[in-house]
């Protein structure tokens, strides 16, 4: 461990650690009412490399967080939308680590939405009349109710937060119903087994038909994301065991753990699968433990996401198969699970659903001979006419 040189009282120090992994990580001290605090504000930046923290980086990061932890508000001065949400987003990522991707929606949401609508008002000048009227505008603009329900659910945070650091004495959004999601299409897309094949058959892509064969093949038959698909590793593949580990994902330029702790599965593979699997190895320029299995022919990096949905797209019409989503690719392995008999809460791990509510919507596919069996029973002229004819006997 290594610390900077002295710095200027109230602005904290900066701190380097060496992980297991052998990264260097910057950490920041300070002081908040006599208590040391101690953060992770990320790695280091080695040389030559573009990802991880500068110095100066490190410096703006820990500055951010002290703002958002030590700053008292002095009396009367007002505090907005604006200033608390950017002070709240600092909380989230440097002290609660969220994930950039839902650092990145906050944002969006914060100066898209929020800050627009009760521009010009203090926290403490905002109630629960406003907010139910941002509910209804936000309504009025067509955006849908999971939507809305989502802003409230980050204002909501916001005030907590304000009210923690006195910058606000209630939180107005605890009174306010959350809006109902109104009843959607119960159906789902996903590929019959005829329609996939085809699909496989037609993918023809020059640089890319080698990968996205087995890309398309994983995606139907194991049931991955395509965040998780895109970043997978050789050493996720368990040859011995049969099952594809999922223990990470790639979304919107950022790699992070899957969605949730249920995300972090084992999924079992066909043998059809290990073999086109084997096939790629075998024919890839990258086959260390940490290469990427679905990795650019050439350069060995990520695939691109919005090409890999064009090439997709491309590769359904040349098949003339009905256009669908690549996330569909998920609904067939979940349908065709479920029609095969697997029982819903393994289908809920091997998909990594953290809620079995999710698993559901596969619950109409699955095989239902019994129940059909037993209602002929039910329903059956000889054996209803014998249970009637033995209950009036016994007056």
């Amino acid at each position: 461990m290594s610390a900077g040189p002295r710095r200027a009282h109230s602005t904290g120090s900066l701190e380097t650690r060496t992980d297991k992994y052998g990264r260097e990580i910057y950490y920041g001290r300070f002081y908040v009412a006599g208590r040391q605090v101690k953060r992770k504000l990320g790695v280091k930046r080695r040389a030559g490399e573009s990802n991880g923290l500068t110095k100066t980086g490190a410096e703006r990061a820990l500055q951010k967080l002290i703002d958002a932890e030590v700053r008292v508000v002095p009396m009367g001065e007002r505090i907005d939308i604006k200033t608390a949400g950017e002070r709240y987003l600092v909380h989230l990522d440097q002290v609660m680590h969220r994930r950039p991707t839902t650092l990145q929606d906050y944002t969006i949401m914060l100066h898209k939405h929020l800050t627009p609508f009760f521009t010009g008002r203090s926290l403490q000048r905002i109630d629960t009349q406003l907010v139910a009227d941002y509910l209804i505008a936000k309504q009025r603009e067509g955006l849908k109710s999971k939507t809305v329900g989502k802003q409230l659910t980050f204002l909501h945070g916001i005030f907590r937060h304000a009210m923690k650091k006195g910058w606000a004495t209630a939180n107005p959004v605890a009174a306010v119903d959350r809006p109902r999601e109104p009843e959607s299409d119960p159906d789902i897309r996903f590929l019959t087994h005829e329609e996939l094949e085809a699909l496989l058959r037609a993918v023809v892509d020059p640089e890319f038909s080698q990968v996205d064969y087995p890309l398309f093949l994983v995606a139907a038959t194991c049931g991955l994301r395509q965040g998780e698909l895109v970043a997978l590793r050789w050493r996720d593949i368990d040859w011995t065991a049969g099952v594809i580990r999922v223990r990470r994902n790639y979304t919107r330029g950022h790699w992070g753990a899957p969605k949730s702790r249920r995300s972090s599965r084992a999924v079992p593979m066909i043998a059809r699968t290990a073999g086109a699997l084997d096939r790629l190895f075998k024919s890839s320029q990258f086959q260390a433990d940490d290469d990427l299995v679905f990795a650019h022919p050439e350069l060995g990096s990520v695939l691109d996401a919005s090409k890999l949905r064009k090439r997709f797209k491309a590769t359904l019409a040349a098949a003339g198969v009905r256009p669908v989503r690549f996330h569909d690719l998920r609904h067939t392995f979940g349908t065709q699970a479920a029609a095969s008999g697997v029982p819903l809460r393994t289908l809920q791990e091997w998909m990594g659903h953290r809620d079995y509510k999710t698993t559901l919507i596969y619950a109409d596919y699955a095989p239902r001979s019994e129940e059909r069996q037993m209602i002929e029973r039910a329903f059956a002229t000889e054996p209803m006419l014998g249970f009637t004819e033995r209950r009036l006997g016994s007056f």
